[in-house]
């Protein structure tokens, strides 16, 4: 059912370049397009919108999670047994819904003992079957998180099932779900790698970019990292008033969330250093972009 040792993935995920693509000059531009197997450049996706299906005004994350807490007896009850049942069921026939939702019960150990083989073994099936979806798909926030599990895996290996660590493998299913699929927690990851993997190699623009395409999607660690970075101009030439815009998008969105403290403290020490003008700078910036910016 899984993808083991001696299970392939996508040609493209064995062979895909180690470098990532480059980018035109300037701070906010987007990374070139992936590549294929064969160098040939790949058709660009515009990234998915947060709101995959607006009819419904759900993603699928969020459809696979109303799924599992409907069945889980929220309202009535039904048994752990009969839950397990009903996602089998759904995953036996290919659903990335339950696919995912018993990948990430076994992983966490949500209601079942935890087992990475088998969270892995979900997170794989889906990954080989769709890696080719619509990015703006119903499912393909899922999809994309699927490549962004199995990469974790593959970045530390699995003994268990057969998985030696492999860095080049993870790293292309990583740049599969920021480039192909625009996912913005890929994106953030991939801007985490430039600015601290000496493999992939430092490179703080480049960073920057990649962090910059997953804060304007809402994501708040990227908000911070990205404003953080412009605010001090660590390897980039510093823009301190955007740097703050970023940061204060980012703590107004964590309030009374695990990350609160951390981007408070990144925002409470470039406020301190900050000049009156960069802040009022910042403030406008914030009340003319936050809405767009703001996570949903």
């Amino acid at each position: 059912m899984f993808a083991g040792a001696g299970t392939a993935l996508p040609a493209w995920a064995q062979d895909a370049a180690m470098q990532a693509p480059g980018a035109p000059s300037g701070m906010m531009a987007a990374p070139m397009p992936p590549h294929d197997m064969m160098g040939a450049p790949l058709p660009p996706k515009d990234p998915p919108p947060a709101v995959a299906d607006a009819a419904t005004g759900q993603t699928a994350a969020d459809a696979a999670l109303n799924m599992a807490n409907m069945l889980d007896g929220a309202g009535g009850g039904v048994s752990n047994e009969a839950l397990m049942s009903a996602l089998q069921g759904a995953a036996d026939a290919g659903q990335p819904m339950a696919l995912y939702r018993l990948g990430m019960m076994y992983e966490n150990g949500e209601g079942v003992e935890k087992d990475p083989v088998k969270a892995f073994g979900y997170f794989s099936q889906i990954a080989n079957d769709h890696a080719d979806a619509a990015p703006k798909g119903l499912e393909a926030d899922i999809v994309a998180q699927s490549f962004v599990k199995v990469g974790e895996y593959y970045k530390e290996g699995l003994p268990d099932a057969g998985i030696p660590a492999d860095e080049g493998r993870s790293y292309a299913l990583l740049m599969h779900a920021a480039t192909y699929f625009g996912d913005a927690d890929a994106q953030y990851r991939v801007g985490e790698l430039f600015l601290e993997d000496d493999k992939v190699g430092i490179n703080p623009l480049q960073g920057a970019r990649w962090l910059s395409l997953a804060a304007r999607k809402g994501h708040v660690a990227a908000q911070a990292k990205l404003g953080d970075l412009l605010f001090n101009g660590e390897g980039i030439q510093a823009q301190p008033a955007e740097g703050l815009m970023w940061l204060t998008l980012a703590h107004r969105s964590t309030v009374g969330t695990a990350d609160e403290g951390w981007i408070n403290d990144l925002l409470t020490s470039a406020m301190s250093l900050a000049t009156p003008e960069e802040r009022t700078d910042a403030g406008k910036m914030v009340k003319k972009y936050g809405p767009q910016f703001t996570a949903h």
